[in-house]
């Protein structure tokens, strides 16, 4: 397909062509059932959680609010790419305006290292929960978890705001073509004729001291966790503490795992990982983890089980 501009020093004329997954344009359609279906779960079942958490009091304890603040990521993610990721698949929509590419690769970013922050969050409040449970109510009330939400949203506006001045200072000039479905931060800046070693280095940084440092802080509060619930007497409460605490772990390694991948083989794999592999698993990524969160909550938490049992309990009678 050939080049849409020609010479364009304004990033505000550069039109770029998403060429969905590269090498694999023939099974696009068969792709997308699945990828549709998946998106399709998560949005209803992340809507669900929130509404759920938002309507019954006996949910709106710290641990279910950042559950429902992790749901509203999950649908916030997904609806960034799979709309458009959908059209390239059915409809070969694959043109996208600079400014759409640029807003959809802020979003993804901001919404990657906000939902970073409410696993953190979560992590700490596993451990406030376990390891100070009299001081929970005192040390978690609604101030405070208010209070996060927002330090998680500011901290990833601040984080990822830079993004836009680093990619449109790049001077393009004939290549438009991104080999993948949707945009994001490196596929644009690869395809400028400039010099990309700040936004390089900027976006290892980023990985580092955010999420990298939010993974460190994951692990310290899930290892003083883990030893207080092994320190527990009472068998049922440490099975109790450690079902709560593997759900937990599950949507965590869920989140990174395939995120890291993505990171690294973009950067350091290009070579040794097929290209098609790393644009399937990233278009996986934004669908799988949000379809699973609430299944996984739904299945290993008792309370929102009986929450949905009690809520469909009317409807199942009258029939």
């Amino acid at each position: 397909m050939a080049p849409f501009f020609y010479n364009h020093t304004n990033p505000q004329n550069v039109w770029y062509i998403l060429t969905g997954i590269p090498g694999m344009e023939d099974f696009h359609t068969w792709i997308s059932i699945p990828i549709c279906s998946m998106y399709i779960v998560a949005v209803i079942g992340n809507i669900f959680l929130i509404f759920l958490v938002m309507t019954e009091r006996s949910l709106q304890e710290p641990m279910y609010l950042f559950l429902s603040m992790l749901a509203l990521a999950d649908v916030l993610l997904s609806t960034a790419t799979v709309p458009k990721m959908l059209a390239i698949f059915w409809f070969h929509f694959t043109y996208i305006s600079f400014w759409s590419c640029v807003s959809q690769m802020f979003f993804i970013h901001f919404i990657f290292v906000s939902e970073s922050a409410i696993l953190l969050a979560m992590a700490f409040d596993r451990y406030v929960a376990i390891c100070y449970p009299l001081r929970y109510t005192t040390i978690l009330t609604s101030s405070v978890i208010g209070k996060i939400g927002i330090v998680a949203v500011v901290r990833s506006f601040i984080i990822c705001f830079p993004f836009i001045f680093l990619v449109h200072r790049l001077i393009y000039c004939g290549r438009n073509i991104i080999p993948h479905s949707y945009c994001e931060h490196m596929g644009v800046a690869r395809l400028a004729c400039d010099d990309i070693n700040v936004n390089i280095i900027y976006g290892l940084t980023v990985a580092l001291l955010s999420t990298g440092l939010d993974i460190v802080f994951i692990i310290m509060s899930y290892t003083m966790t883990l030893c207080t619930v092994f320190q527990i007497a009472s068998w049922t409460s440490r099975f109790k503490a450690l079902n709560t605490c593997g759900s937990h772990i599950c949507v965590i390694l869920m989140f990174y795992a395939p995120a890291f991948f993505s990171f690294f083989a973009h950067r350091f794999g290009s070579k040794t990982i097929p290209h098609h592999i790393h644009i399937l698993v990233a278009n996986l990524y934004v669908v799988v983890p949000p379809m699973l969160n609430p299944i996984i909550y739904g299945v290993k938490t008792k309370q929102i089980q009986d929450r949905v049992i009690l809520l469909f309990t009317p409807i199942s009678t009258c029939w």
